[in-house]
């Protein structure tokens, strides 16, 4: 059986959450900081850096919490002037993490977290059907961690990353008036590590890495959908089924994260994030059918698309002030830069260069705690000039995101 090289746009999320396709919700506390990293306050600072582990007060932490993100994407043809827009479901992202210290300089921990996933959905009949009509994404990653403390204002932390996620992607097969379905599950292992400080009561400052992830995907089942049965014998398949396999490798990105929190007054701090992402080796997408002659190369059962993605960055800014000694207020802002250019829109991953506000309120209750978020995202409309794909016109999108969270810190 041939391979299916299905590149990242598989686990594709969409341009609501993040530059390419990461979906930068892992903390609502953290979101409503501009979603930036050094606060180690709790558990949910585990998934940003697992040494920010040594630093929680509390001996035991346990969070958990999820958003509702929303995101609509237009596509006008510039020629014909037709405009079509995407008909997206709620995304739902959820994150829970438990932190315990053992020992005095030894803290270990779990993350849950959905760092790649949602679900785009084109009409049909649309101009860009090749390309994808429907792409829905379901990814986990589960991530057992260690942190050791050197010293007071010092620590190392370490986490292997296990990752689960299926995918399931509709496209049209113009070419005999039908369609496909992609539907596989993958698996994939990777690590993370960072380095946590606090030089001075006041400032915190977070250096994290998180590495690629190669998902393997085993036993996928692409689904051929004819108007007559006389066609799939012209493929190789069986009429009864229309099915075809393929296995996959669907490799994902490494992340770097600096971050700084400084305490202006016992009240008040800032943060900022630089992240930095390796979307580079995202350089093509090559679909291997074992029979199916669909593809647009020599041998016909392949089909090459170009991606040509580049390395990106994010920069964040938060801030908090505590009104009382339960009720806190916080505001952020960041900019995400697309790991794309014009000349390489592609409808199944639609990415913009982003300004995103955001807000919320935290509300302690001695040992328990719950935190609001919301954030407001304002892409930049593209010029779409994809050559490789005859694909022209402008995009343009709206999205938005609430979140809702919990922790507790009995001891």
């Amino acid at each position: 059986m041939k391979k299916i090289l299905v590149s990242t746009a598989l686990l594709a999320g969409v341009l609501s959450y993040a530059g390419g396709f990461r979906v930068s919700l892992q903390g609502v506390k953290q979101l409503a900081m501009a979603h930036t990293s050094a606060h180690a306050e709790d558990a949910s600072v585990a998934f940003f850096n697992p040494a920010g582990m040594s630093f929680i007060p509390s001996k035991l932490s346990i969070v958990a919490g999820g958003f509702g993100a929303s995101n609509k994407v237009t596509f006008q043809n510039l020629n014909t002037l037709q405009s079509t827009e995407t008909d997206n479901p709620m995304g739902t992202p959820i994150y829970a993490a438990i932190t315990y210290r053992p020992m005095e300089k030894l803290s270990v921990g779990f993350s849950f977290s959905t760092p790649f996933g949602s679900t785009i959905e084109w009409p049909n009949d649309w101009e860009g059907k090749e390309m994808v009509q429907k792409l829905e994404l379901k990814s986990f990653y589960f991530q057992p961690m260690v942190s050791y403390k050197f010293n007071d204002w010092l620590a190392f932390g370490a986490s292997y990353i296990y990752a689960r996620g299926n995918v399931n992607w509709d496209k049209a097969v113009t070419q005999f008036g039908g369609q496909l379905n992609l539907d596989s599950k993958a698996s994939g292992h990777g690590y993370g590590f960072g380095f946590y400080m606090r030089p001075d009561p006041k400032l915190d400052v977070s250096i994290a890495y998180r590495s690629p992830v190669d998902m393997k995907a085993k036993d996928g089942t692409a689904t051929f959908k004819f108007p007559s049965a006389s066609i799939y014998p012209l493929l190789g398949l069986d009429p009864s089924t229309g099915t075809d396999s393929f296995s996959a490798t669907l490799p994902l990105v490494e992340e770097y994260t600096i971050g700084l929190t400084y305490k202006i007054t016992p009240k008040w701090l800032v943060s900022a994030d630089f992240n930095y992402h390796g979307w580079s080796r995202y350089s093509k997408l090559t679909l291997d059918f074992a029979t199916a002659p669909v593809g647009n190369q020599a041998d016909p059962t392949v089909s090459v698309s170009p991606k040509n993605f580049r390395n990106s960055k994010t920069v964040r800014l938060g801030t908090q002030y505590a009104f009382t000694n339960m009720i806190y207020g916080r505001l952020g802002a960041y900019y995400d830069e697309s790991p794309y250019g014009d000349d390489n829109f592609i409808a199944e991953t639609p990415s913009f260069n982003t300004y995103v506000v955001t807000g919320g309120l935290g509300f302690k209750l001695k040992q328990f705690g719950v935190d609001i978020a919301g954030g407001y995202a304002m892409p930049q409309a593209r010029n779409v000039n994809n050559k490789a794909l005859g694909f022209y016109g402008q995009a343009k999108a709206t999205a938005f995101y609430l979140g809702l969270g919990l922790s507790y810190n009995p001891f």
